[in-house]
This record gives C-alpha cells, sequence and structure tokens, in this order.
C-alpha cells in the first residue's frame, strides 16, 4: 500500500508534533512494515508517547514504540495466522524477509527468460516501493546500512560514541616489503584466481561427532605427533638413536620427547619435564635440567631432542637442545594460475565495539572493501563474539543464528559491486557455531548463484592456495596462549612473538600447545587430521589481542593483523600485495610483494 509522508506530517500537526525528516522517513517504513495507514499510525504513536510520557519525537522514541508496541503486535498477528489457515494472513515481514521473496521470485523469473526466444528479450516485472520505483537489481545492490538493522535485534542499539569520535582512521601503523608509494587497490571481480582449499590429507568440509574421546586416545595421537616429529630430526641431525630410558652413565645420552608441565602445571625455568612414552607410564616423565643452556625456548606440548649428561640416574643436565625442522615450501605448478600481482585484505572480529551492537566497524570495513575492490577478503570471525555484554546478557531479541545470517548478507551483498572473492573462517569465539577445535566452516545453504563464485566458507584453521601462494590461516589467538606459556632465555634480544610464529612453523602445527589453553576444547582425533600443516606456508595470518606486526620467520611472511575493534575503540586490519613466483624459477622469492596494518 501506498504512505504518504505529508499525510503523517499533517497526522502528527494535529497533535502539535513537529518531526525531522529522517523521523517522517521512518515512520513510512515502519507504517510499510506493520501494515499500517497514516491515521492509524499517527494515533498509536500517539497514545505511545503519551503512555511513556515521551515529549518529543526522536528515533529512538521510534525504536522504542517499534520494539515495545509494533513487534509485540506483530508476533500476536503471527500466531493467530497459524491458528487459522483460511482466513490468516502472514502479517508484516521484515526487510530482510522481504529481501528473501524477492530474491525467490527473481530466481524463478530468471529460469523462466532462459526458456524465451532472444528476440522476446526478459520479460522481468518491475518491483516497486509505495514511494518510487526500484528494480530488483537495485534492491540486491542496497547500501548495507540498509542490509543491516541493528534495532530489528536489539532494543538498545544505540551508536559507539568512542568509535564514531575516533580521529587516526586510515593511519598506517606498520609496513613491511616495498610499501611506499603503493596504490593498495584490487583488480576486483575482473581478477582470475584460483583458490583451493588443502589439507592434509583431505581439509574439513562439515561437523563431526565430538565430545566422545577418550584418554587413550589422546595418548595415540601425542605418542604418534612425537614419532613423526623424532622422525625428521633424526633424519635432519644425523642423530644414530635416542637412548630409551634414563640410566645412569658418564657418556652423553640423546633423548626424544614432549615437554611437559610440572604438578602447578607451568614450567620452570631452571628444569622441565621430558614425557618420553606416554604409551607407559613406567619411566615416562624424565626431569632435565636446564641451567648449562645459554639459549632455549620451550613451552608445553613441545616436541624436542635434548642431548645431556645424567651421573645421578634422577635427572638429565642438558647440554644441547635440537631445534625443529619446517616442511619444505609449495613448489607452484601450471595449475595454481596466473602469476600476476593480487592483492589480499584480512580482517579478524569482532566487527562490533564493547559498547555498542550497532556493527559501525563492519560497515566502514565494507565501504573500505567497495573502494580499494581487493581481489580476496579474508575475514575472521567473531562476527557476533560471544564475549559481547548483549550477547552474554542475552539481551538480543532475535535468536543468535539470525543475527549471523543477517551480518553475513549484509558482508556478501553489501560488497557484490567489488566483485571481490569472500573468505569467512569461524572462530570458537563465534556464538552461534560449534565450539570445538578444529571448527567446521559456517553453513549457508540460501547463497545466490552469482554469489556461490565469488565465497568460500573454509574451516579454523585452514590451509588456501591463492594461485599457487599458500596461506595458513587461523583465528586461534595462538599468539596469546603460547605467549603465557612460553619461557626462555638468551644472551641477546629477544623477540617473543618471532620465537612463537618459529615454534608453530617447525612443530608443524596451527596448535602445538599441550594442554590447550582451558577456552579451547580440541578434539584430537580431528586435531590430527585437519589441524596439520601440510607445507610450510607463503604467508601465516595469526590475529590477536596482541600488538599487530607483519614479520619474515623462516621465509614465511606471519602477519597479526590486530582486531577490527578493540573494547570501545577502533582497531586494525591488514592487506597485501602478492605474486607468485613462475613455475620452474631459480630459487625460492617470497610471494609477498608489500604488507601493511592499517587502523579502521
Amino acid at each position: 500500500m501506498a504512505v504518504s509522508a505529508q499525510l503523517l506530517v499533517e497526522e502528527l500537526q494535529i497533535f502539535g508534533l513537529e518531526c525531522e525528516e529522517a523521523v517522517i522517513e521512518k515512520l513510512v517504513e515502519l507504517c510499510i512494515l506493520y501494515g499500517q495507514n497514516e491515521e492509524g499510525m499517527a494515533s498509536e504513536l500517539i497514545a505511545f508517547c503519551t503512555s511513556t510520557r515521551k515529549d518529543c519525537l526522536t528515533l529512538e522514541t521510534l525504536n522504542s514504540f517499534e520494539h515495545e508496541f509494533l513487534s509485540k503486535r506483530l508476533s500476536k498477528t503471527r500466531h493467530g495466522a497459524s491458528k487459522d489457515k483460511v482466513h490468516g494472513h502472514a502479517g508484516a515481514r521484515d526487510i530482510v524477509s522481504i529481501q528473501e521473496l524477492i530474491e525467490e521470485e527473481e530466481e524463478e523469473e530468471t529460469l523462466l527468460n532462459s526458456y524465451t526466444t532472444p528476440s522476446k528479450g526478459s520479460q522481468k516485472r518491475t518491483v516497486t516501493t509505495p514511494e518510487t520505483p526500484l528494480t530488483k537489481r537495485s534492491v540486491s545492490a542496497r547500501s548495507p546500512h540498509q542490509l543491516l538493522s541493528p534495532s530489528s535485534f536489539s532494543p538498545s542499539a544505540t551508536p559507539p560514541q568512542k568509535y564514531s569520535s575516533r580521529s587516526n582512521r586510515g593511519e598506517v601503523v606498520t609496513s613491511f616489503g616495498s610499501a611506499q608509494g603503493v596504490s593498495w587497490s584490487g583488480r576486483g571481480g575482473t581478477s582470475h584466481l584460483s583458490l583451493k582449499v588443502l589439507g592434509h590429507p583431505e581439509p574439513l568440509t562439515g561437523s563431526y561427532k565430538c565430545m566422545f574421546q577418550k584418554l587413550p586416545d589422546i595418548r595415540e595421537v601425542l605418542t604418534c605427533k612425537i614419532e613423526e616429529l623424532g622422525s625428521e630430526l633424526k633424519e635432519h641431525y644425523k642423530i644414530e638413536a635416542f637412548a630409551p630410558t634414563l640410566v645412569p652413565a658418564q657418556e652423553p645420552v640423546t633423548l626424544l620427547g614432549q615437554i611437559g608441565c610440572d604438578s602447578n602445571g607451568k614450567l620452570n625455568h631452571k628444569s622441565v619435564i621430558l614425557e618420553g612414552d606416554l604409551e607407559h607410564s613406567s619411566g615416562a616423565q624424565i626431569p632435565v635440567d636446564l641451567s648449562e643452556l645459554k639459549e632455549y625456548s620451550l613451552f608445553p606440548g613441545q616436541v624436542v631432542v635434548v642431548e645431556g649428561i645424567n651421573t645421578t640416574g634422577r635427572k638429565l643436565v642438558a647440554t644441547r637442545l635440537y631445534e625443529g625442522v619446517p616442511l619444505p615450501f609449495h613448489q607452484p605448478d601450471e595449475e595454481d594460475g596466473d602469476s600476476e600481482q593480487f592483492m589480499v585484505l584480512v580482517a579478524c572480529g569482532p566487527y562490533t565495539t564493547s559498547d555498542s551492537i550497532t556493527f559501525d566497524p563492519l560497515l566502514d570495513l565494507i565501504t573500505i572493501i567497495n573502494r580499494d575492490r581487493p581481489d580476496v577478503c579474508i575475514l575472521f570471525g567473531p562476527f557476533l563474539d560471544a564475549k559481547h555484554e548483549q550477547v552474554e546478557s542475552c539481551l538480543l531479541t532475535s535468536s543468535f543464528e539470525d543475527v549471523f545470517k543477517q551480518c553475513l548478507r549484509t558482508i556478501i551483498e553489501g560488497t557484490r559491486s567489488s566483485g571481490s572473492h569472500l573468505i569467512f573462517v569461524p572462530s570458537l569465539r563465534d556464538v552461534h557455531h560449534e565450539p570445538v577445535y578444529p571448527q567446521p566452516p559456517f553453513s549457508c545453504s540460501d547463497l545466490l548463484r552469482e554469489d556461490k563464485k565469488r565465497v568460500q566458507l573454509v574451516s579454523e584453521p585452514c590451509t588456501l592456495s591463492i594461485n599457487g601462494v599458500i596461506f595458513g590461516l587461523t583465528s586461534t589467538d595462538l599468539l596469546f596462549h603460547m605467549g603465557a606459556e612460553e619461557i626462555s632465555s638468551s644472551s641477546g634480544t629477544s623477540d617473543r612473538f618471532s620465537r612463537i610464529l618459529k615454534h608453530i612453523l617447525t612443530q608443524r602445527s596451527y596448535y602445538p600447545l599441550y594442554p590447550p589453553q582451558e577456552d579451547v576444547a580440541i578434539d584430537y582425533e580431528n586435531f590430527r587430521l585437519y589441524a596439520q600443516l601440510p607445507v610450510t606456508p607463503d604467508v601465516f595470518i595469526a590475529p590477536s589481542e596482541l600488538r599487530y606486526f607483519v614479520k619474515d620467520i623462516l621465509g614465511c611472511v606471519c602477519v597479526n593483523p590486530g582486531r577490527l575493534t578493540k573494547g570501545q575503540v577502533g582497531g586494525t586490519f591488514g592487506r597485501l600485495y602478492l605474486r607468485r613466483q613462475t613455475a620452474g624459477g631459480k630459487g625460492r622469492r617470497s610471494p609477498c610483494a608489500a604488507a601493511q596494518v592499517v587502523r579502521i
């Protein structure tokens, strides 16, 4: 039905109410959504303002009016419709529901048009709104602000004050490579990219049963890990044999095992426990004295080879630690696509500030994507953060799943004009998703055909090939977890981030820490299958609460882009220019030409 803004103004003026244009526009929208005419809407609004003692009409007042009155009436209407299917009416629909109906109709008409002759052309009908004609294509290209309506799922969706008043937006906080003078714009949908998810041996593509593992099964996985890495270390360092047990001897012995915690669950700088045989209880834990070592870096779960002397039979005095060996890099071939330069944008949630649920930072990121048109956007969760105050307090009026879907739809449709490929990586903090590690990909069964070509839903963690450039992706805060447990000693300046990243690459695992941090529920059977590095990645993306950086570690460019928000203020995101080496090239050259971390 048609709604007249002028008639609404006249009805409200009868009661002496003057409104701004934005308020009138919102009222027109409410009339359409809830099936009200101008007179009825004005009467109900005046009654609401009188009962709640609101003297002036603002957008905040309208939001309260919608949630406290209109939405309740809507739920009653739908309830009545379910009771009377013959005479019932579906009631008003929200914007997302209307959009779904339009898209379904568009798909049906596209199918019908495929049967017409070319001379007849398209037979699509025009979809119009009460105010102005609007084509279906322009509906799908709506502003992200129209697609995502926080007031539809939160009664207190107020804008973030500190975030909105920030003055350092767009500031480059760290750079890598030849970033000077780079234009930082991609080719969007015009680039021909080859995207493949790699596995060891297969990638994780769906949900699995968890919480059924037994302690012997965990020991078996850890023992296999020790044996596999031990075999590599033995071959690399030309070690003849490992000593089976700790027996008194004056000659040096070489032991293989996993670093374990003491009775307090911590590592000691003076001595550690080497767990050499996890399958049997006898002789499994061997005390190792570190006092003779000038340099070391250890963490619980690390597989090491220790050389030392045991004179008493009670403790091994370590004289040398053998470091792990990283996997080889991927060798590009002709199947990896072209070797042209491409741009990748990386961002990690939360996408809301801690004092608001309005997703303003996400909408700003979408604006940046449409402006710069990166070839690939890698977006890490959490998208709806389990640690957000309104989520923890259960203040949202929609289900977590529905809010996430609205968020996902906003990103996909809001960036459609850019043509950028979108990679979605889940997080253990995504409140609607399965909180188990490794984490299966998000499910999204209602993607449009045109979006399926550019949207990729991957697991956490994930190894991804983009035109032959290998990316290691994880949303779990490895740096924070391992940094809290690591002990080290160094004669010179030592960088903790570099040490931890080196451990990840040489331990060949996305989460080598054992026991894991208490918030990480690991299913070890699937951990062995889906959380191991198949190769050393060219680029490793590890978002963290800790300070952002871009570093070259053992030839791998490691990036912590930070999080898009930090409490009530804006955070950072990353961008990279990459170009893989042509197949058959001599020597290896890093594919990362330049990288930056930028404030949102």
